[in-house]
């Protein structure tokens, strides 16, 4: 039977991954008594696995520590070469009470196929093993959070210098002791800092800023490819310039990524100094417009009338996002319209706009007489980004932003009741969208007059989860016996058996008008 030796960890944690572990400190521990009798000195530990079986080929992901007594192994150069080729990292065979000692046609395959093999003494339990492996992967986790924080204030502080772009280019590559470029879409050099990589890598480098140099529809944010040993990345900058930041290193840590995104972000809005007061402009108006400005008075500075979606995002770990992260999320969407949060709020609010569809040409010219007319506008896609939870609307007119910015709120209420990563909110269709707008509100606004706003998000909650009270308590993040007091409230006030279907039926309806 396989089982593993530990939990699985998160699949989505705050910060850097963990870096691989490697197998010499995990020799170092003297504690354990392990002991390398085959194979090369050198592997990098992901994670660790215990498996009796005779081929656990199918149950393994790569980088594994694979731990076993051998309760099967009858055939050790066929079980060698399937741990190999499923990517095993290495191998620790424990003595006894199966084996007296490592079988030794089991060190010969392992010396074949190059693959670490360790002799685990009979005192040291696999489990033993695998927390030394989790605690040295949360000590190296660490350091890398330390490393990406001090990184993250060097950067921050080469922003505030006079000539910030040079600056943060400069730090860069001190951070991450490579070579870091700004260039045009088609390659040309704007500022560089940092030692110059060979001429084949910079080659490679340019034509890799071409593939994400947004001037083209369905480009890549980034992109990262490996030349000659010289790790190679790309990343597109936001405003509409065609910049992209190029990376050249000779290794590539787990938290180079997340600096290299908090470079992206200060030099989106660095790179362009002409755009920054349309930038400011245009994200003030949205906070204006959250805040209950009308639509009249926003529209001049938006520039577009839409179709707008409104996202709701908070951090999945609980944690308040600074401006910076909040403007990483905002990038990572493709938008600058970035609302940080107001009066110690958590919630970091993104308006995106509409993009320019792509229809056929032909089929244009002819259906307007050999003119291309101009194609309908198509709603942003939205994917869940890492250490989110986003609350999505659909598609609304700039003059209705106020009730997407609501539904974009319910959304995420419900995406974090359901442990959903991104949750969009669904617009009236089918029957309910039968009924004149003015009627059906007409109707909501008597059915629903005996409820305060409390108790009428309650109910909405509570509906739109079929009636669970823990996941409407964990949406409106209060106890479980409130939420029962209050639906009880609303049977109350209301003089309807909340438990009919009929009724639910009506109430769903009348809230979905408000």
């Amino acid at each position: 039977m396989d089982e593993p030796s530990m939990p699985t960890p998160p699949a989505h944690s705050p910060g850097p991954p963990a870096p691989p572990i490697p197998l010499a400190e995990l020799l170092a521990s003297k504690d354990l008594g392990l002991r390398r009798i085959a194979g090369p000195a050198d592997a990098d530990l992901l994670w660790v696995h215990t498996s009796e079986m005779a081929d656990p080929y199918p149950y393994l992901l790569g980088g594994e520590l694979l731990l076993s007594a051998g309760v099967l192994l009858t055939d050790p150069d066929h079980y060698v070469a399937r741990l190999v080729e499923a990517g095993a990292a290495a191998l620790g065979f424990g003595v006894r009470p199966v084996h007296e000692t490592v079988p030794e046609a089991l060190i010969e395959a392992c010396d074949r196929y190059g693959l670490p093999l360790l002799e685990v003494p009979p005192e040291t339990p696999f489990t033993t093993i695998a927390r030394a492996v989790w605690r040295l992967m949360a000590e190296a986790r660490h350091r890398e959070l330390r490393r990406v924080t001090r990184a993250q204030q060097a950067l921050a502080t080469a922003a505030a210098r006079p000539d910030p772009v040079p600056a943060v280019l400069q730090q860069l590559a001190a951070q991450l002791s490579g070579r870091a470029v700004l260039l045009t879409g088609l390659g040309e050099e704007v500022h560089a800092a940092g030692r110059r990589p060979p001429p084949e890598a910079a080659a490679a480098l340019a034509r890799l800023a071409r593939v994400v140099a947004r001037e083209r529809p369905g480009s890549p944010a980034s992109a990262t490819d490996t030349h000659a040993g010289t790790h190679l990345a790309a990343y597109a900058l936001g405003g509409g310039e065609g910049l992209v930041l190029s990376l050249a290193t000779r290794r590539r840590d787990p938290g180079d990524h997340t600096v290299a995104g908090i470079a992206v972000v200060l030099l989106s809005l660095l790179a362009a100094p002409h755009q920054g007061a349309d930038a400011a402009d245009r994200s003030a108006a949205l906070v204006r417009l959250l805040l209950g400005a009308t639509p009249a008075e926003v529209a001049p500075l938006l520039g577009s009338p839409g179709p707008w979606t409104v996202i709701h995002a908070r951090r999945s770990d609980g944690t308040t996002a600074d401006a910076l992260t909040a403007g990483a999320l905002g990038a990572s969407l493709g938008s600058a319209l970035v609302d940080a949060g107001r009066e110690g709020g958590d919630t970091v609010r993104v308006l995106l706009p509409s993009t320019a569809g792509e229809a056929p040409r032909e089929a244009t010219r002819e259906a307007s007489g050999g003119e291309e007319p101009p194609t309908p506008p198509q709603a942003p896609t939205v994917t869940p980004q890492p250490g989110w939870t986003l609350g999505v609307s659909t598609p609304t007119p700039l003059a209705a932003l106020d009730s997407a910015d609501l539904r974009a709120a319910r959304a995420l209420a419900h995406a974090e009741a359901t442990r959903a990563p991104l949750t969009v909110d669904t617009p009236v269709t089918g029957l309910a969208a039968l009924i004149p707008p003015d009627q059906a509100a007409a109707h909501a606004r008597t059915l629903l007059a005996p409820l305060t706003p409390p108790l009428t998000d309650t109910l909405r909650c509570w509906l739109s989860l079929h009636g669970s009270w823990d996941r409407t308590a964990v949406a409106l993040a209060v106890h479980r016996n409130t939420v029962r007091q209050r639906i009880g409230r609303c049977a109350v006030l209301l003089g309807a058996d909340l438990n009919d279907m009929d009724v639910r039926t009506e109430l769903w309806f009348a809230l979905r008008q408000e």
